[in-house]
């Protein structure tokens, strides 16, 4: 009984960390960092179908790998540049996509700075895009940073990859999903330790 219950909490878990809100109008849709091309994929179709006038690029540091091929005189493009290039190519007017101007270490870093920014523009809403395993902590991470007012609406970007039943079958998920579980309890108790990058 004990080792079923185990099981079955394991094999839940994949699916537990997926959460979605429902779209209503926002000042902005914001692709936070990461996962390019599917995040800022999944913000072209949400702009095109009305939600919001903009989209919103978060910004992260030069990481070590990019200091170095700098330092190498490799020119690599950073992921805003990336994002953009998708919103573009999705049909989004370069008019209408912004980069936030402050960097962002991880998830954290970024809720603030968009928290900051909308106060600054003004707006009731914003439209936080992530990808599915992430879900879940952008939402508790911007109710404990923010609250319920302005309001993040949490999306994933849903041609990402994720196999949310058999997670721990696969490298990668096992590692989003553990890194979750963990940022989800550092959330919890108030952020004891200094996240890392997203």
């Amino acid at each position: 009984m004990v080792a079923a219950s185990l099981v079955w909490g394991v094999s839940g878990l994949g699916a537990w960390l997926v959460v979605e809100d429902p779209l209503s109008r926002a000042r902005a849709v914001v692709v936070l960092g990461g996962h390019v091309p599917f995040r800022p994929m999944e913000a072209a179709t949400i702009y095109r179908q009305g939600w919001a006038p903009e989209v919103w690029i978060t910004r992260g540091p030069l990481d070590a790998e990019q200091a170095a091929m700098r330092q190498l005189r490799i020119e690599v493009p950073l992921e805003e540049v990336n994002s953009r290039a998708v919103l573009e190519r999705l049909g989004v007017p370069p008019a209408a996509i912004r980069v936030l101007s402050e960097p962002a270490e991880n998830t954290a870093d970024e809720v603030r700075v968009i928290a900051r920014e909308l106060q600054r523009v003004g707006g009731v809403a914003v439209i936080l895009v992530t990808s599915r395993p992430h879900s879940r902590r952008v939402r508790a991470t911007w109710r404990a940073l923010v609250g319920e007012s302005p309001r993040g609406i949490v999306r994933y970007a849903t041609a990402a990859p994720y196999d949310a039943d058999r997670w721990w079958r696969h490298t990668n998920e096992t590692l989003a999903v553990s890194r979750e579980v963990f940022g989800l309890v550092n959330v919890w108790v108030g952020f004891p330790v200094q996240p890392g990058r997203r």
